[in-house]
C-alpha cells in the first residue's frame, strides 16, 4: 500500500446497492478516495489508477473475482486485494488467499466494520515498515557520516602533522 493515510480503494460490487452500501460505509469511515466499479472488466480497465485495494466480490458477472485479481496482479503486484463474498466455502476462501488475497470477509452483519478495521490493520502495518525502512537509512546514513568524519581527519592530520600535534 503506498499512501496509508487516504487509500485509492476500488469496490468491484455487481449488486449496485450492496455497491453503493459499501462505498458509502467507507466514506463514513473517512475513506473518501474511493471508486466504485460493477464489473472485473471495468475494474481491469481502470488499474492505471493504480489503487492501494481492491475490494471485490468473489463471483461477479462476467469474469471472476479471482480472475480479475490475478490479471491485475500482473502488472500491479503490489495492490493489494480484499475479498467480500457471500460464499462462505472455506476452500474459495483458501483459494483465494493462496492466489495473492490479503483477505477473505464472509457479508454478514459484521461485514463492513470488519472491513473497515482490515483496512487499519493494513495501513498500520504499511507504516510500520515505512517507518523501520526510514530508521534503517537513517542509521546507515549516521555511520556513514561519522566514519566520512574519521577518513576526513586522518587525512587532515597526515597532511597538517604539525597541527594535529604528531
Amino acid at each position: 500500500m503506498q499512501n496509508t493515510k487516504n487509500p485509492l480503494i476500488f469496490v468491484v460490487e455487481d449488486n449496485q446497492l450492496y455497491n453503493r452500501l459499501v462505498v458509502s460505509y467507507l466514506k463514513t469511515n473517512k475513506f473518501t478516495n474511493v471508486e466504485s466499479f460493477l464489473t472485473g472488466e471495468e475494474v481491469l480497465k481502470n488499474m492505471h489508477k493504480n489503487p492501494d485495494i481492491v475490494i471485490q466480490d468473489y463471483l461477479l458477472d462476467g469474469i471472476s473475482g479471482i480472475e480479475v485479481m490475478i490479471k491485475a496482479k500482473k502488472n500491479y503486484p503490489n495492490v493489494e486485494f480484499i475479498f467480500l463474498s457471500g460464499n462462505d466455502n472455506i476452500e474459495v476462501a483458501i483459494n483465494s488467499m493462496k492466489s495473492g488475497a490479503s483477505n477473505y470477509i464472509v457479508k454478514d452483519q459484521m461485514a463492513l466494520q470488519k472491513l473497515v478495521q482490515k483496512i487499519h490493520q493494513m495501513s498500520s502495518v504499511t507504516e510500520s515498515v515505512i517507518t523501520k525502512k526510514h530508521f534503517k537509512i537513517g542509521a546507515i546514513l549516521f555511520f556513514a557520516g561519522i566514519g566520512l568524519l574519521v577518513i576526513v581527519t586522518i587525512v587532515l592530520a597526515l597532511k597538517f602533522p604539525r597541527i594535529f600535534g604528531m
